[in-house]
């Protein structure tokens, strides 16, 4: 059976967490390879971008369970932790890289982590491993800016320059964005078109159908302490809710569909 909808996951780093801010978007290397067997041993599989775009447009049909898998920022914890567990699966992942940031560390983070805390980025060696094991790579700005707050000139900035940056790094072409913060606006949005984006991710939950607008692409979230089953239950719910209620609720309401009681 044909997909119908998509369900885009988004992960930011994949190492070891040092307290409780650092848990919400750190996941662990033990938990993040439960989950990837997890939607593996469940019948999931992750598809390439370019893929999930040839579905989005009506070029290809893909199977029923084919889900889009994304990181965030660039960390090198992707690197080491997360592509070993894909690599061993056969599956691809895009990384939405910094592209002024690359190599260094998370800089954006140090006012916002209590502990001051910043962890290192991948640099162009890890990158070129990766793409070579089937990795893509687009942008999430030069900065990781707050992209609303920006005069016209700054945005422009941020968004064509990153594209170009990362063309020049990776001699290809860079379509896609993600929104830092998972923060835009109309003019923001605009701007990303103007700056030869085909196409960005949000952060607004909910599963992607053909008639989604294609600068609003929605993804789920995935925390640090969402166990195995916690992420089953979002993935199949296309909801940031994973909780077991939300599960049951769910099935409640597909059971009374099918009896048509609903």
């Amino acid at each position: 059976m044909n997909v119908e909808r998509i369900p885009v996951l988004m992960y930011h780093r994949v190492g070891d967490a040092h307290n409780g801010w650092e848990r919400k978007y750190c996941v662990s290397p033990q938990r993040f390879a439960d989950q990837m067997r997890m939607l593996a041993r469940t019948g999931w599989k992750s598809i390439p971008i370019d893929a999930f775009f040839a579905w989005l447009d009506g070029s290809v049909e893909l199977p029923e369970q084919s889900f889009l898998l994304t990181f965030d920022d660039g960390f090198l914890g992707v690197h080491e932790h997360a592509a070993p567990v894909l690599t061993a699966l056969g599956w691809p992942a895009t990384v939405f890289l910094v592209s002024q940031l690359i190599g260094q560390r998370d800089a954006w983070c140090e006012a916002h982590n209590p502990s001051g805390n910043t962890y290192p980025l991948m640099d162009a060696s890890h990158i070129r491993e990766l793409r070579a094991c089937g990795f893509s790579f687009h942008s999430h700005t030069r900065s990781h800016a707050d992209l609303p707050t920006l005069d016209d000139r700054a945005l422009h900035d941020q968004l064509a320059g990153g594209r170009d940056d990362l063309q020049t790094l990776l001699g290809e072409a860079v379509d896609y964005l993600a929104y830092p913060y998972g923060r835009y606006d109309d003019r923001v949005l605009r701007a990303a078109q103007a700056a030869g984006y085909r196409a960005a991710f949000s952060v607004q939950p909910g599963f992607n159908r053909r008639d989604v607008d294609p600068f609003r692409l929605r993804r789920l979230d995935v925390f640090g302490t969402d166990s195995a089953a916690v992420l089953h239950r979002k993935i199949t719910l296309g909801s940031n809710d994973g909780s077991f209620k939300a599960g049951v609720e769910y099935f409640l309401k597909q059971l009374q569909c099918r009896l048509g009681l609903g």
